[in-house]
């Protein structure tokens, strides 16, 4: 299925102002298997299909905007990671990226532990079966609620955060009757190669305490003091979209110096060290994400080099994906509504959502691909910016990218890579209501989150 070009707007890389893109992609009509998940690819119309259902059926049946989330996909990549670090470490599966009690399930199925962060993300994990040895509790500031849920449920481990936070988790615990296990969150000094908003072991940031000035040196020595208290661990996270291995390496070699320090002054030799999560994945073909075979072999070998070189046993390891998981997995399906060009810059194709589906062009300025995925074109690239219905000129999607220069109202184009945050951190600006999630797998589409409504939204309104 094709429509004739039709002049349009720009079509050549040398108007480009941000240099984004050295130039269009040789085929428009193709889609790269870096961005696109396992079970996506055109059937013999030049429809994209995802699970055995082309899009045109899903726009049909769940409507546009929504989150098509590749539930093959997402197994897939579940059992990837557990397979890549076997039986002697753990997976904890960073539930902010995308959680739902659908995902807690699958979770749990696939053998994947989770990290919750707040008590919402805590209820949908205790609601949906997630045994609850099996979660993670993190966050910079927990409520007492929160960690009264966290302990009374039982959670395998509570990741302290200050020094306020070691006595207000020892102080509940032992008012329980119980002994948490709780692992020290420290701040390494390594900064990772990404946005500055989203990289956090630097000093200068709200998370963890930091190794500097022997301030996590002083907290084992608290944690190990208390009662209430189960000190399992070290916790280091160095950032987010990370695709160099090199700042892990300085954060094991790190943490490990302090496990040393541990066992020289208090004669115990902690058993865990969590490396944390921020892995990166393909939102566009110029990245290369690693594996995690291969992520796994570092950080194995790194740590093993560490803790050798120190005396010590091989702590047990654990990590944390999110995005790396469910950020290729699932895909945000829009319907073309206006097509406006400007003469010698760019064209602008606006779509049904926007900035409240996916907010991380405007916070981060990260960059995603665009494909049209209601049929194929033979005509020219044109360089486009996908912008959202939003009253803010900042409502921008896809900042520069490449569309057939016939692209029209009505047509439905699809971002990938949009299973991470999105619909986390989808939000209802101008009243905008958020979109469904729907899970696709072998030639069925299930809502899993359904798309909000505007009694939703007067529901909540009581004045």
């Amino acid at each position: 299925m094709s429509r004739s070009a039709h002049p349009a707007g720009p079509r050549h890389a040398d108007v480009l102002p941000e240099g984004h893109y050295s130039g269009p992609p040789a085929d428009l009509n193709a889609l790269d298997p870096k961005v696109w998940s396992r079970t996506v690819g055109r059937d013999d119309e030049g429809v994209v299909t995802v699970g055995g259902l082309t899009v045109a059926q899903l726009a049909e049946q769940v409507g546009t905007p929504a989150y098509i989330l590749d539930e093959a996909d997402f197994r897939a990549r579940c059992r990837a990671w557990a397979d890549a670090f076997g039986a002697d470490a753990d997976v904890f599966y960073a539930g902010k990226a995308f959680l739902s009690r659908a995902v807690v399930r699958w979770l749990k199925e696939e053998g994947l532990n989770l990290d919750v962060c707040s008590g919402g993300e805590l209820a949908t994990a205790l609601s949906a079966g997630m045994p609850a040895e099996r979660i993670a509790f993190h966050g910079n500031n927990k409520s007492e609620e929160e960690i009264r849920r966290a302990v009374t449920a039982g959670v395998g481990r509570i990741v302290l955060d200050s020094f306020q936070e070691i006595v207000r988790v020892a102080h509940i615990a032992q008012s329980l009757g119980k002994r948490q296990r709780v692992q020290i969150r420290v701040t390494v000094g390594v900064e990772a190669h990404t946005h500055e908003f989203i990289a956090t072991a630097h000093e200068d940031q709200k998370f963890g305490i930091a190794l500097a000035g022997g301030q996590a040196a002083e907290a084992v020595r608290r944690a190990l003091k208390l009662d209430g208290l189960e000190l399992i661990g070290i916790h280091s996270h160095i950032g987010s979209q990370i695709f160099d291995m090199a700042g892990f390496e300085v954060s094991a070699r790190r943490v490990v110096q302090l496990l040393a320090e541990v066992r020289d002054e208090h004669g115990v030799e902690l058993p865990e060290i969590d490396l944390g999560g921020g892995l990166g994945i393909a939102y566009t073909s110029a990245d290369d994400p690693r594996e995690p075979h291969d992520i796994a072999k570092a950080l194995n070998e790194i740590v093993g080099r560490e803790c050798e070189a120190a005396g010590l046993r091989t702590p047990r390891i654990s990590v944390e994906p999110g995005r790396a998981i469910v950020g290729p997995t699932a895909f945000t399906l829009y319907e073309v509504g206006t097509v406006k060009p400007l003469e010698g810059l760019r064209t602008y194709v606006s779509v049904d959502g926007g900035m409240s589906d996916n907010i991380r062009t405007a916070l981060y300025d990260a960059e995603y691909s665009v494909s049209l995925v209601s049929r194929t074109s033979d005509a020219e690239p044109m360089l486009v910016r996908v912008v959202g219905k939003h009253c803010e000129s900042g409502d921008i999607v896809v900042r520069d990218a490449f569309l057939p220069a016939d692209v029209a109202p009505g047509d439905l184009i699809a971002v990938p890579a949009t299973g991470a945050y999105c619909r986390s951190m989808a939000n209802n600006y101008n009243h905008a209501l958020r979109p469904p999630v729907v899970a696709v797998r072998d030639g069925e589409a299930r809502v899993i989150v359904r798309r909000e409504t505007e009694e939703d939204l007067l529901r909540l309104d009581v004045g």
